[in-house]
């Protein structure tokens, strides 16, 4: 049997490296590897003597290199000045959202299961208090993330709960800055997790962008966590659809069309967006499809 990493391992490991996120002196003399994490998108990457050159996540077009240059940070500074803020959004589901704002500034979900808990996306602070936290609600049985904006510390995330797999669609393998055996890479067009999740692969906003499924949500009407795709409006009886949300690059017909097939077999009456206050209460579900066909009619699509 695998060994599994309790909270108290992690905080010994905590101590031993002086802070999450160094991965110390390898022997005398050697240089002491770090876990840099990009200050625009929160993105972690692999251990370095020095800082990377640039983030790819915010080189590429769907994101953006900070206006005041590429900063970097680590988690012992995240811990310095942000704490994670648990909101309880419905039975069975809390948010994460991080005060104050961290990287692109989404939150992440527990989702509890009788089968065990499932954290959809991840945001980049981890402190011993929000281990804590998520032990008293039965740890983590596994980690998914919608999309690579959102991947930021989640090998951490893992590492803390005993390893934990975080499951993440191949098509997207490469934007993953942090490569790790805790990773696992799946195929297809769903993925049945615990509890009666399900992974959707809409593809969109990325080729491998994944929505989670939960049957169990809203009283069992069902419930889809959805990152930023759809994205929540601000009149929250619609939802848009976007390449780029901060640059303003829409997406095209085909891919509007491919998001609504890959959502039509499934029933929720409940979408909660990346970001707080983003969610669509009742009818979600319709408003996903009259939010489609009304940007189809305004792109000519």
């Amino acid at each position: 049997m695998a060994h599994r990493e309790t909270r108290r391992t992690f905080l010994a490991y905590s101590t031993a490296a002086g802070a999450l996120g160094i991965t110390g002196a390898t022997s005398a003399g050697a240089p002491i590897m770090t876990h840099f994490i990009c200050v625009t998108c929160g993105t972690q990457f692999a251990g370095a003597p020095k800082e990377p050159d640039g983030c790819p996540i915010c080189l590429d077009e769907r994101q953006y290199v900070g206006h005041g240059g590429q900063r970097w940070t680590t988690l012992t500074e995240y811990a310095k000045t942000h704490k994670n803020v648990f909101t309880e959004e419905e039975p069975g589901l809390h948010s994460i959202h991080p005060q104050p704002k961290a990287g692109i500034g989404q939150r992440a979900f527990l989702v509890r299961t009788k089968e065990g808990n499932v954290l959809w996306d991840c945001v980049p602070p981890l402190n011993d208090a929000t281990v804590a936290a998520i032990e008293k609600f039965g740890g983590l049985a596994a980690i998914a993330v919608s999309h690579p904006h959102y991947y930021t510390t989640m090998v951490e995330w893992s590492n803390a709960f005993g390893k934990v797999p975080v499951y993440i669609h191949k098509l997207d393998a490469k934007w993953v800055m942090r490569p790790d055996t805790v990773v696992k890479f799946w195929e297809g067009e769903t993925k049945s997790l615990l509890g009666g999740l399900t992974l959707v692969k809409t593809g969109g906003h990325f080729d491998g962008f994944q929505v989670l499924h939960w049957p169990a949500g809203a009283a069992g009407k069902g419930v889809l966590l959805s990152g930023d795709q759809p994205y929540v409006c601000l009149d929250r009886k619609w939802v848009s659809f976007m390449y780029s949300y901060p640059n303003l690059i829409p997406l095209g017909p085909t891919a509007i069309r491919q998001v609504l097939k890959s959502l039509k077999p499934f029933a929720f009456e409940r979408l909660y967006g990346a970001f707080p206050d983003q969610v669509v209460a009742t009818d979600a579900k319709g408003a996903v499809e009259r939010s489609a066909e009304r940007y189809l009619k305004c792109i000519g699509g």
